[in-house]
Formats: C-alpha cells, sequence, structure tokens
C-alpha cells in the first residue's frame, strides 16, 4: 500500500490548471496546422492563421489561451494501492483549483447556484470523476471546458432500431445546430452505449484523447474518419466563415449497453480543447 498525501494532490491540480490553460496539447495544434495546409478559401485560411498566432503568443507569455477559462473538469485515475492521507480527497482537488486559477490570473466562471447564481468566487467546485484503476498511483488530468462549446452538446436516447444510421444523422445535426457558436474548428466527443449518464462522462473523456489517436476497435475507428469527413463536408468552417475545417477531430468511446437502447452523446468543444495529465 503506498500513501500519498492529499497535499501532493492538490500541488498537482494547481499546476495542472495553469498549464492547461496556458498551453494547447501538441495534437492540437498540429491538427490545426495540418488543416489549415488544406484550406483554400482566404477568410478561413486568415481565421487558422490567427487561431494558430494565438496559441504561439499565449506559448511564449505564459498567458491564457482563451478568455474562458472553463470550468475545471478533473479526471483521477486512482490506484487501488493507493492510501490517501492527510486529508479529504475532495477538498485538496478544490483546493487545487483555487489555487491555480489565483495564481494564474485565469477567470473565475463558476457560480454557486444553477438557477439563482452568484459568483463562487474561485471557480470551485471543480467537476470531479473518480476511476479506481490497478497500481499504486494516481493519473490526474485537468480539462477545463469552457461553456460556449458545453452549451451545444446534446444527447438522446435511441432505441436499437435506430441503428449506426441514427448515429450518423444525430453527430450531423448537432454540429450544424451548433454552426459558429462553439468557436469551430470543434472537437467532437461521441459517446455511446451504457446508461444515460455514462454516455455523457464517455463523451467527455473522448475529448481528453489525442486527436492523432483512433478507437481500438477498427469499426468505430472508420467511424470517426467517415464523421469528421461529413462534418468538414457541412462547410461551416473556421470561426463559421465557411471552409473545409468545421472539425479539426472527432472521438468516440463506447461501452456495453442494455439490449433495449443505445444511449449516444455529443460533447463538443472550440479548438480550444484544452488538457494535461500528470502521474504522481
Amino acid at each position: 500500500m503506498r500513501e500519498i498525501e492529499a497535499s501532493k494532490i492538490t500541488e498537482v491540480v494547481e499546476k495542472l490548471c495553469i498549464e492547461a490553460n496556458l498551453h494547447l496539447p501538441e495534437d492540437v495544434k498540429c491538427a490545426i496546422k495540418n488543416c489549415r495546409a488544406c484550406e483554400d478559401g482566404e477568410i478561413a485560411k486568415g481565421v487558422l492563421d490567427n487561431i494558430i498566432k494565438n496559441f504561439d503568443i499565449a506559448d511564449d507569455e505564459n498567458v491564457p489561451i482563451c478568455q474562458d477559462t472553463g470550468m475545471a473538469c478533473v479526471f483521477l485515475e486512482i490506484g487501488q494501492d493507493v492510501h490517501i492521507c492527510g486529508g479529504d480527497l475532495t477538498d485538496a482537488v478544490n483546493e487545487g483549483v483555487r489555487r491555480g486559477y489565483d495564481k494564474g490570473y485565469l477567470r473565475k466562471s463558476v457560480v454557486k447556484d444553477p438557477v439563482r447564481r452568484g459568483n463562487t468566487g474561485d471557480n470551485t467546485p471543480a467537476m470531479i470523476y473518480i476511476e479506481i484503476v490497478p497500481g499504486e498511483e494516481i493519473k490526474v488530468t485537468v480539462g477545463p471546458k469552457g461553456f460556449g462549446s458545453e452549451n451545444m452538446s446534446a444527447i438522446r436516447m435511441f432505441k436499437p432500431s435506430h441503428g449506426i444510421e441514427g448515429i450518423k444523422d444525430f453527430i450531423l445535426e448537432t454540429v450544424e445546430t451548433a454552426g459558429p457558436n462553439p468557436c469551430p474548428p470543434m472537437v467532437v466527443g461521441v459517446g455511446i452505449g451504457g446508461t444515460f449518464d455514462k454516455a455523457a462522462l464517455l463523451a467527455k473523456k473522448a475529448l481528453m484523447r489525442p486527436l492523432d489517436s483512433s478507437h481500438p476497435d477498427p469499426y468505430y475507428a472508420d467511424l470517426e474518419k467517415e464523421m469528421l469527413e461529413k462534418i468538414n463536408e457541412l462547410g461551416i468552417g473556421p470561426q463559421g466563415f465557411g471552409g473545409k475545417t468545421t472539425a479539426i477531430g472527432l472521438n468516440i468511446e463506447t461501452l456495453p449497453t442494455h439490449i433495449a437502447g443505445m444511449p449516444c452523446a455529443i460533447n463538443i468543444n472550440c479548438h480550444v480543447t484544452r488538457h494535461k495529465s500528470e502521474v504522481i
């Protein structure tokens, strides 16, 4: 049994909150640059040039990539042979978010109540997702999620009779309805299977997967490629000005489900698809 101090988790979350908001993952940068090389329209090329310039400035000057520094989504893969000591896990994560958003001069965007509002002032509480895995380590991933894109997400409880064509139509419908609102080029996370709530979590986890990776099942890998091509044929383009680049990536995650259902959730992210990880 390995002991890990709660304070160590706080330190890591604090650091990742800052790093995730300042530095876009390399796979996302590469995807944007590759799409820029394929664009024809002058407006689309100009928008992508500005996006590239923006994340270069963020890297060089250590400033946020976007003014919406998001709601802190914190994924914890906790080894079953780990004992967290010296404090409560949830408190440790929230303290890390509190410190990170203060130290990094990041915008605080969380309200105390969904209806009555009122800013919490420190971007807590975080949305915490815990998974117990083998081993004696903790993998921490922080994915700040802006709501211009989050608001464009959707879930649908399909019957099995809708088949794969129903899922394809739903993906295209959701992206087309989103249009320019999620600051395209977007990343599309798709979760298929599980239950109502699990499908949504799968879709969000899909956004954390590198864009240069594919689903391990060739059937879904082919579906990822097909749907990305179809989305880019919609012509929404960078920031909605038209072009070949409506999305830079589409990742699918799946789980077994009930014989009577086929849940499908779509979590949309803007081109600033931020996430940073560290193993303790």
